[in-house]
């Protein structure tokens, strides 16, 4: 019973992953669009973009982390998208600090 509890709460952990990739690509998606079609009034939502993408990477990144187990690849790995995410956070602040001057 317990190793069935715990397959379960794997199922979920992967439905929800998978809920916020739809949002989260679907809300890129839709701002890029709305940037790409008229980037004058809509420079402001750039830097939003870039915090979406460095939200994803960040959910991605934990996840990867706490299901790699002792599989150094896999830690590597997790490691090297929490590091995009924090490279994304930076780009989102300069990108907003720039458009807002």
């Amino acid at each position: 019973m317990y190793g069935q509890e715990k397959k379960k709460g794997r199922r979920s952990a992967a439905l929800f992953m998978d809920f916020v990739h739809i949002i989260i690509g679907a809300l890129v998606v839709v701002l890029a669009v709305l940037t790409f079609v008229n980037p004058e009034q809509n420079k402001m939502l750039l830097p939003a973009i870039f915090a979406l993408a460095a939200a994803l990477n960040l959910f991605n990144g934990v996840h990867k982390f706490r299901r790699s187990g002792r599989d150094g690849k896999a830690k590597a790995a997790a490691a090297a998208q929490l590091f995009l995410a924090f490279l994304l956070i930076g780009i989102t602040i300069v990108s907003a600090v720039s458009i807002w001057r």
